[in-house]
């Protein structure tokens, strides 16, 4: 992979993952001869970052954030900004800017392929991603070069432990420590106090979790009927809020068991999948007994909390879903899909067209040769092996993305004109 030294460059960290990813990313740009800068908007940012010297509080306003990064882009002589998402108020903000100025953006996200891949791009992700104006054709002509094998996707989340652990302390530093940032207002409607309480609540209440996920996986994989899967995430994550039709998960419960209940033949069930870090912000699983009972199906429709996917895959006629990366394993089995948001993978040679109730009554598979070129473009460029969360993770993840961020190519350039690295194949990294 061709890349430049660090040398000339200096990197501006805004808001990270949970966790000292960006802090170990820091350290090694700064080997690689770069000048790196981190901001903190609160005390869980700064808990984070352990080089006192290069970090910059800020305790002003959202209003006043704009015109402070201009003022530390000038001060600091900033050519490159770093993120983890795009579209919180404070970074949509710094990214517009950036742009302007002609500033390099480097976008972290969870991985278009979890686990064990994190997603890097350049100026946008999710909706925003290059993805969304690539055709598999241009996949399939960058792919050229290539001889990748599409490798299994894995059949569980990866380092879900530690990434609710250092949630639920970072949320402990910002309820508790965040007296020196008076004005932080987090980019959640959810208060800060309430998502400490549920993302401990999580931590304490697992092991009951595991014991009912299992009974309730258990009575659909030996239930003997036929069944469909609705795939939810996060209510907060910004693939939903930005990127989806819908502005509560309930609005979409209601569009999946309705055309359930009008499409699929009677003695086909629905197993309605909660997010693995779900955290019980919004009541799942009473919402889906109210819907499913006035929609009359009370008795065909089963809730899962996480776990496994792989193990409900194995046996589900179709899936639906706003745009959650777990359609990726949807699609790498051949099995039929029905996106309602913008996705990365929402293409028209996988991605089901039919009107939702005809989808439940006699779904169109995937074009899975297809399928599997757009997965290998994606493995061969923005996924990169590793985690943000676990020690391992962080230091698979390090050893390729330091390159892909010095390189003057994006990671889909890099592809086409034959400079990106090579990858590996999957390790397991927990």
């Amino acid at each position: 992979m061709s890349s430049d030294s660090g040398q000339n460059r200096v990197f501006l960290c805004l808001q990270g993952p949970h966790g000292p990813f960006f802090h170990q990313l820091g350290k090694m740009l700064r080997r690689a001869g770069a000048e790196v800068w981190r901001v903190g908007f609160n005390a869980g940012d700064r808990a984070f970052w352990f080089d006192a010297a290069r970090y910059i509080p800020y305790r002003g306003t959202g209003d006043d954030w704009p015109e402070r990064f201009e003022a530390l882009v000038a001060e600091k002589g900033i050519t490159d900004i770093v993120l983890y998402g795009d579209t919180r108020p404070i970074h949509a903000e710094a990214v517009a800017r950036a742009r302007k100025a002609g500033l390099r953006v480097h976008v972290f996200e969870e991985g278009y392929l979890r686990p064990y891949w994190v997603t890097y791009e350049r100026d946008g992700s999710n909706g925003h991603s290059r993805l969304m104006r690539l055709s598999v054709e241009d996949m399939r002509a960058a792919l050229e070069r290539s001889d990748l094998d599409a490798v299994l996707p894995p059949g569980h989340w990866g380092d879900t432990r530690q990434h609710v652990f250092y949630g639920a302390l970072y949320h402990w530093f910002v309820l508790f420590r965040n007296r020196e940032y008076r004005n932080f207002r987090a980019h959640r409607d959810l208060s800060v106090a309430r998502e400490f309480h549920l993302y401990f609540t999580r931590l304490l209440m697992t092991p009951l979790v595991i014991a009912e996920r299992g009974l309730a996986t258990y009575r659909i994989r030996h239930g003997g009927f036929p069944y469909h899967v609705a795939l939810l995430q996060l209510a907060h994550d910004s693939s939903f809020q930005k990127h989806s039709p819908f502005s509560t998960m309930t609005e979409f419960l209601e569009l999946a068991i309705d055309g359930f209940a009008q499409g699929a033949p009677r003695h086909h069930h629905l197993v309605i999948k909660a997010h693995p870090l779900e955290n019980g912000q919004v009541p799942l699983r009473r919402e889906i007994r109210r819907i499913a009972r006035r929609a009359g199906v009370a008795d065909r429709v089963h809730f899962v909390r996480g776990g496994k996917l792989a193990q409900l895959l194995n046996d589900t006629r179709s899936a639906v879903t706003v745009n959650s990366t777990a359609g990726q394993q949807v699609l790498w089995r051949g099995i039929p899909l029905k996106v309602f948001g913008d996705a990365v993978y929402a293409k028209p040679e996988f991605v089901s067209d039919q009107p939702l109730t005809a989808f439940f009554k006699a779904a169109q598979r995937p074009d899975l040769p297809a399928y599997r070129d757009y997965r290998r473009f994606l493995l061969e460029t923005s996924q990169v092996p590793g985690g943000f969360y676990s020690a391992r993770g962080r230091k698979q993840l390090l050893r390729h993305v330091v390159d892909m961020m010095l390189s003057d190519e994006d990671p889909y350039d890099a592809l086409k004109s034959g400079t990106a690295a090579p990858r590996q194949q999957l390790r397991v990294v927990t």
